[in-house]
């Protein structure tokens, strides 16, 4: 396994997604938001379509998994996006939703008493939350050895401004879910570093997604919750591409120390705790 495919992240060389207007950040009220196109996501692409989500039946293969191949991947996407004359703006139009759900599966475990009545809050790690890099950073918040083929590697970590204050409060108000499309063996242990005051009840990783159209999807109707009462906060449209009107988009952060992104969203977050249908709540914020 290449060590680039552990973890799924957005690159700043990218093509840019423009973010639709008016979703939630106070910076996204006030100005357009690009995005990019997620590089790794687009890791382990198998170069055979796949036509829906994969299901019980036919789960990705081990060689798909197990053993991507980045540079024909990130090939195939720029090959798909100019041979059909599209914009990285219409990238969400491209990848066509086609609904799939395995029944009776939750992902997550029944609601403790203490997050009874919250909302569930589904946070992405990755340029969300942090920046990780297998390259040297002097200045990194955490290094982590993640074990690959038998090598070592060392991950070097840096937590997005404000994170801690962010997530403490989060954890005060909502029933927080960690939801990664990297892998466990990276992503939990980066986790365990940074959830210093315990908010995640639950922890997703890859192996949680759904795998359609080439891109690791969170399918929030697999985590068995209300949907009226369930949010993403993520920098990837394609992750909650099939619950768009669940999401909170955000700007994916690198090492940029002046970013107040999640700053700005803990009193959004504060208002719409209280909410019972963030659909109707999240539609207000969006209104022009």
């Amino acid at each position: 396994m290449e060590s680039s495919c552990m973890i799924t992240q957005v690159q700043r060389e990218e093509v840019l997604v423009q973010a639709k207007p008016g979703l939630v950040s106070k910076t996204s009220l006030k100005k357009p938001r690009n995005r990019s196109i997620f590089k790794a996501l687009f890791c382990c692409l198998s170069a055979q379509n796949v036509s829906r989500p994969a299901g019980p039946s036919d789960p990705p293969t081990q060689k798909e998994e197990a053993h991507p191949s980045p540079k024909v991947s990130v090939y195939l996407m720029h090959t798909c996006l100019s041979q059909v004359g599209l914009l990285a703006s219409d990238l969400l139009q491209c990848l066509q939703y086609q609904y799939y759900q395995i029944p009776g599966t939750s992902l997550l475990p029944e609601v403790t008493p203490a997050d009874k009545g919250k909302i569930c809050m589904v946070i992405d790690l990755d340029e969300t939350l942090v920046h990780s890099s297998f390259k040297p950073i002097s200045n990194a918040d955490f290094i982590v050895p993640v074990e690959i083929e038998g090598t070592t590697h060392q991950v070097y970590v840096l937590k997005r401004p404000y994170v801690d204050e962010f997530l403490e409060r989060m954890g005060e108000l909502y029933e927080c879910v960690l939801f990664t499309a990297s892998l466990a063996k990276y992503a939990d242990p980066v986790t365990d570093l940074l959830d210093k005051h315990g908010v995640f009840r639950s922890r997703l990783f890859r192996e949680a997604c759904v795998f359609h159209q080439g891109c690791y999807v969170k399918d929030l109707s697999r985590l068995g919750r209300d949907l009226k009462k369930t949010i993403i906060l993520d920098n990837s449209p394609a992750s909650y591409i099939f619950h768009p009107e669940n999401a909170v988009p955000v700007q994916s952060w690198f090492d940029d120390i002046g970013d107040t992104e999640l700053l700005s969203l803990i009193p959004i977050f504060e208002e719409l705790s209280d909410s019972e249908d963030i659909y109707t709540s999240l539609g207000q914020l969006r209104a022009p």
